[in-house]
């Protein structure tokens, strides 16, 4: 998987560069410009764009330039707005400059297996977004779906669909972390959502048609 790694901070690069090194080929590039060039010559399976190279609309030009690769935001400073907001441009994963090594890692694989990678406060987010919007129809399939699970999965799953993290859910519950997110794989396979977002939308869905 080629991996191009930019940032105008030479430190920035030097750390994803350590970090990435010897597991997939990397390139370079310090500026927007020379960004952009790369972006027109070749096609990066994943791109690691450090925010302060680029706004929305130079981000939306990048996504133009090519439309295949996948991009991973890092901030400097990460909020729920500025990650939604280019989550809707395009962007496969969005999270902190100074991610942990274990967390870039799984970061990269997830992307790199077709996944969104996002922080807790982001889907939390969308979560509540969905919850407001909600005017999909519900279907037959999807009440199937809900019918498999147990009465705890079900109040774990209502209360993913609230936003809450899995340690609001075991504090509300009376129930430790490691049992929400034995429940949450549970939910997860019988209901074929495969994530929290994926579930939220639909319970909500199914809320909205009641």
């Amino acid at each position: 998987m080629a991996i191009l790694l930019s940032s105008a901070n030479r430190a920035v690069i030097k750390r994803w560069n350590d970090l990435l090194s010897g597991q997939h080929p990397l390139e370079q590039a310090s500026s927007l410009g020379e960004l952009q060039r790369r972006c027109a010559g070749r096609k990066f399976d994943l791109i690691l764009l450090h925010r302060p190279l680029a706004d929305t609309a130079a981000f939306s030009q990048l996504r133009r330039l090519t439309p295949l690769s996948k991009f991973f935001l890092l901030s400097d400073l990460p909020n729920e707005e500025e990650g939604i907001a280019f989550l809707k441009l395009g962007i496969a994963g969005y999270g902190n400059t100074y991610i942990s090594p274990a967390r870039l890692a799984e970061a990269v694989r997830i992307i790199a297996a077709g996944g969104v990678w996002l922080g807790q406060k982001v889907i939390q987010q969308l979560i509540l977004e969905t919850a407001s919007r909600a005017k999909e129809q519900a279907t037959p399939d999807d009440d199937q779906k809900f019918a498999g699970l147990t009465r705890m999965e079900r109040k774990v799953a209502e209360r993913v669909a609230r936003g809450q993290s899995n340690l609001e859910i075991a504090a509300d519950l009376d129930i430790t972390e490691r049992t929400v997110k034995a429940h949450l794989t549970s939910v997860y396979e019988k209901t074929k959502t495969g994530s929290r977002l994926n579930l939220a939308l639909l319970i909500n869905r199914r809320s909205a048609a009641s």
